[in-house]
């Protein structure tokens, strides 16, 4: 009898909920894995939403896993200078087949290191900072790039899931899982990306989150300093 996939999805205060929500589902459906929802601690996690979250396991008490994978959202600003965030990631992924995120999850891999040389996406609104730790930013729904898989933004991570559980199974095991979704979006509109969305709410949008732009570009560049002088440490 095979070993059954360790899956872990790590969890902080504001993380979006939705962008690790959406691949749980699809995760808990893939017969044999065992799914974790980690945290530093064994206690409630308030995520952007009025969802309150479990963790299941510890950082401390975490197997080894298989995938490891780093949602997004306004919280994940505070873990790419996280220490005991950036180090449980590195510690995972010496052993993990697969190092993943959703949306601006990928800034926290990034901020540990574990992104240089590789293409990688993330929501479109955090694209540019991708580059202040080596990545490659690449305007995709999912970015494959050997064992680095890395969904855009929020409702891609149901699109991230299914990728990866056919590269982890198959195929026939991916399609199975969306049609039990019923996975088949047809949204009432076009304005789920900048490029099809009216100027007009683009601009709107990008002016509303000016201010949060500008702790995220200051705490980017602290992480992508902390990331440079642990590089200068290590040579």
């Amino acid at each position: 009898m095979s070993e059954p996939l360790q899956i872990g999805l790590v969890l902080f205060p504001k993380v979006t909920q939705l962008d690790f929500t959406g691949p749980l589902q699809v995760f808990s459906s893939v017969p044999g894995a065992k799914v974790h929802l980690i945290w530093k601690r064994i206690e409630p996690v308030a995520s952007d939403t009025p969802l309150v979250l479990t963790p299941t396991v510890s950082f401390a008490d975490c197997p080894q896993l298989d995938v490891i994978c780093v949602p997004g959202g306004i919280g994940s600003d505070d873990m790419i200078n996280d220490e005991e965030m950036l180090d449980f990631l590195r510690r995972q992924a010496v052993g993990a087949k697969y190092i993943t995120s959703v949306c601006t999850g990928s800034l926290v891999l990034g901020a540990a290191g574990l992104l240089q040389g590789y293409r990688a996406a993330t929501h479109w609104t955090a694209m540019e900072y991708l580059s202040s730790f080596g990545a490659v930013p690449t305007k995709t729904r999912v970015c494959v790039d050997r064992n680095r898989v890395t969904g855009g933004g929020v409702t891609a991570g149901i699109d991230f899931a299914l990728t990866l559980v056919s590269m982890m199974v198959d195929q026939k095991a991916a399609e199975a899982v969306q049609l039990r979704l019923e996975y088949n979006p047809a949204p009432p509109f076009n304005a789920g990306s900048p490029d099809t969305a009216p100027a007009e709410l683009v601009a709107m949008f990008k002016e509303k989150i000016a201010p949060s732009r500008q702790r995220r570009g200051d705490a980017i560049a602290r992480a992508a300093a902390r990331l440079e002088q642990r590089k200068i440490s290590a040579a």
